[in-house]
C-alpha cells in the first residue's frame, strides 16, 4: 500500500501509523494507537527481565590448616549455594609462613571439590594468584 494511502487510513481511524519492521523490504507498518503500542513494548521488556535468571558467584574462604569438621560445614554451605544454581568460588588465603607450603595445601581444595563431586563440577582448576589459591565450582547439569 502506498504511504499516502496508509497515512490517510490511519488518520481516518484517528490512530497512528507505526513502523514495526523498518529494515524489512518493503518496511512493515501498522495502524495502532502509539501510546498503547509503546506501553505494551515496555511491559514485554519488563516481563523478559523478570524471567531472566542471574547467576551469582558465592565465595567461601578457607585457611590451609582447616579442621575436617570445619571443612564439612563449609562443604554443606557450598552445596546449598550450588543447589540454588549459583557458582561457588573457594578461596584459600595464605599468611606469613604458610606461603612456603602452598603446594602442600592444594589437597584441601581438591578434597573440597571431591566432597561436592555429586552436585558440582570443577569449572576452573586450582590457581595461585598472589597470596590466594582459588577454585571455581559450578552446578552439575
Amino acid at each position: 500500500m502506498p504511504i499516502r494511502d496508509a497515512l490517510q487510513a490511519a488518520e481516518d481511524a484517528e490512530l497512528d501509523l507505526v513502523k514495526i519492521a523498518p529494515t524489512a523490504k518493503p518496511p512493515v507498518c501498522k495502524i495502532v494507537d502509539y501510546g498503547k503500542f509503546k506501553y505494551e513494548q515496555i511491559r514485554k521488556e519488563k516481563d523478559a527481565r523478570k524471567k531472566q535468571k542471574t547467576i551469582e558467584i558465592k565465595e567461601i574462604r578457607l585457611s590451609p590448616n582447616i579442621d575436617t569438621n570445619d571443612l564439612n560445614t563449609k562443604v554443606n554451605a557450598a552445596r546449598k549455594f550450588l543447589v540454588k544454581g549459583n557458582r561457588v568460588k573457594i578461596t584459600m588465603r595464605f599468611r606469613g609462613r604458610e606461603m612456603a607450603h602452598m603446594n602442600a595445601s592444594r589437597h584441601v581444595l581438591d578434597d573440597f571439590a571431591e566432597n561436592l563431586s555429586d552436585v558440582a563440577v570443577v569449572e576452573k582448576p586450582p590457581k595461585v594468584e598472589g597470596r590466594t589459591m582459588t577454585i571455581t565450582l559450578a552446578e552439575k547439569k
